[in-house]
């Protein structure tokens, strides 16, 4: 899969900050970057990323619920998903692939290994 654009959906303005920079400057990939779901919601459509890395702990709506939303509409349902979080025990993986999500990125991560991390998981998709 070709990836050109990817969307960074986070709360944290350090964690968008740090992935901006290593989605740009390591990814070479244009970025649009947001600090929750309901701006992912509406920009997603507009900006039609290849790829979405979102945040699970935000405020309402949280990450599962800003998937759901993506996957009800017909221009962003087949986006690929690739969750952020520091819930990373084996269930809350699984419950997150379950959910829809395409993998799991762990937090911290390290930036520099990220464009490789996305690359890989969207390959064994």
């Amino acid at each position: 899969m070709k990836i050109e654009k990817v969307m960074i959906v986070d709360d944290d303005e350090d964690v968008r900050a740090i992935s901006v920079l290593a989605a740009r400057k390591i990814g070479n990939w244009a970025v649009v970057s947001v600090g929750s779901g309901d701006e992912a919601v509406a920009l997603a459509p507009v900006e039609r990323p290849d790829v979405i890395l979102l945040d699970v702990m935000m405020p309402a709506p949280d990450g599962p619920a800003t998937m759901a939303l993506l996957r009800d509409d017909p221009v962003t349902a087949t986006i690929p998903i690739i969750f952020l979080t520091a819930m990373a025990q084996r269930h809350d993986i699984e419950r997150y692939l379950e959910l829809g999500a395409c993998g799991v990125i762990c937090k911290p991560f390290d930036a520099t290994a990220l464009p490789d991390e996305i690359r890989r998981i969207l390959q064994a998709e």
